[in-house]
């Protein structure tokens, strides 16, 4: 499939997988994406899933025969993307493989494949013909090896996972082919789960490429991005910078259902206190990745649990972990709890809240045993400072 200028892409849809990384569910799919450049010199940018190397490699020989691949460039090193190398150094022995010095501290880990090497360094370019490459470095973005090609002469850049978005391909692969309303959630998703831990360089890369004259974007997941490149560009500058929209996420655990009369009514009276933006997520039933997309969307966070054998209830305290490593900034939190005979999930979440430092909103309300009018009464009153902390940013804007 010829995006333009003899660049092709030959990746692969994936439908069978479940969970990426073995972690995060794939309802739609994910796609792992490569690019072929036909020129006096050919370059192959990143490989595909070992998995997909059938396919792959048929969709190669369409677009080149049997005449040889001169380069293989490396971006990224995760194996959903550099799986097939070793394959493909199989089938084209004297391919070059270029990629920087960290690249190639990786590949004699994974794969210990040796040949011909180039390695490159920041601003250093690559001559195919037509076709003039230029290459970046953007470490940690979201491995240290990280880099992007641009492709100076048709202005298509090959961005790696960064501007990637979960979600398999349905026919076309170019935004302006297909309807894209699916993906932008699936990219929030994707960044705030894959990447989000690294807003800084993040940035850093953003500033790094924002003079460069870019018609196309081509990541390793997802739709490749023309018309709605400044979308995408817009939406990884914002949640870069963990801003957020005004609303609130309520996650609780629940056993028997009287934590959960809690977050029911702290979600009425942030109704009733004119927040629109309101999401309730059973932390045992919400597959995590939803909901910490959810918290980089919306500032408030608002979480809840029973104790559970003298601690934070289980799903919750590993939702809580997961938020803390991600390092997730601007965000207030409010927290509520219940127990039965002794309580400690109130207490232990506000040490949590050590690791996320999140800004503290209102009073933690603790319920034994179930509701009761005084109860009632707190909820509503966390709810309260909540929304509250939430309209005075909305003077400030």
């Amino acid at each position: 499939m010829e995006l333009k200028g003899k660049v092709y892409y030959v990746g692969v849809n994936d439908r069978q997988k479940q969970l990426f990384e073995n972690l995060w569910p794939l309802p739609d799919g994910v796609t792992y994406n490569s690019y072929l450049i036909d020129d006096d010199r050919i370059a192959l940018i990143e490989t595909v899933d070992i998995c997909y190397f059938e396919v792959f490699i048929k969709k190669i020989r369409q677009v080149i025969g049997d005449r040889p691949i001169d380069y293989l460039i490396i971006d990224h090193m995760e194996p959903d993307h550099s799986g097939s190398l070793s394959l493909i150094k199989k089938y084209y022995p004297d391919i070059t493989i270029v990629g920087n010095a960290k690249t190639f501290d990786m590949i004699d880990g994974f794969y210990g494949v040796e040949g011909k090497r180039l390695v490159i360094k920041e601003g250093d370019t690559l001559d195919l013909g037509y076709h003039r490459l230029q290459f970046a470095l953007i470490p940690m973005v979201h491995w240290p090896e990280t880099m992007v090609t641009f492709d100076m002469t048709e202005g298509i850049l090959f961005s790696g996972d960064a501007l990637g978005a979960f979600g398999a391909l349905n026919g076309g692969v170019i935004d302006t082919q297909i309807n894209t309303d699916a993906y932008w959630s699936e990219m929030e998703r994707y960044y705030s789960n894959i990447v989000g831990k690294y807003g800084a360089p993040v940035q850093k890369a953003l500033a790094k490429l924002k003079n460069l004259p870019i018609t196309m974007a081509c990541a390793t997941h997802g739709p490749i991005w023309t018309k709605q490149l400044p979308r995408v560009l817009d939406l990884y500058d914002r949640l870069s910078r963990y801003e957020a929209e005004e609303g609130v996420v309520i996650a609780y655990g629940t056993m028997y259902g009287n934590t959960e009369m809690m977050a029911e009514t702290i979600a009425e009276e942030l109704s009733e206190q004119g927040i629109r933006n309101i999401v309730i997520d059973n932390v045992s039933h919400k597959h995590h990745s939803f909901i910490i997309r959810d918290v980089f969307k919306y500032k408030g966070l608002i979480i809840g649990c029973p104790t559970y054998n003298a601690n934070i209830y289980p799903e919750t305290e590993a939702l809580l972990s997961e938020l803390a490593s991600r390092d997730i900034k601007h965000r207030y939190l409010g927290w509520f709890g219940s127990f039965s005979w002794a309580g400690a999930a109130v207490k232990k979440i506000g040490e949590y809240n050590e690791k996320l430092k999140f800004e503290q909103v209102g009073t933690p309300v603790e319920m034994k045993q179930a509701m009761n009018p005084a109860v009632e009464a707190e909820c509503r009153t966390l709810a309260k400072a909540m929304a509250d902390r939430l309209k005075a940013d909305r003077s400030e804007s």
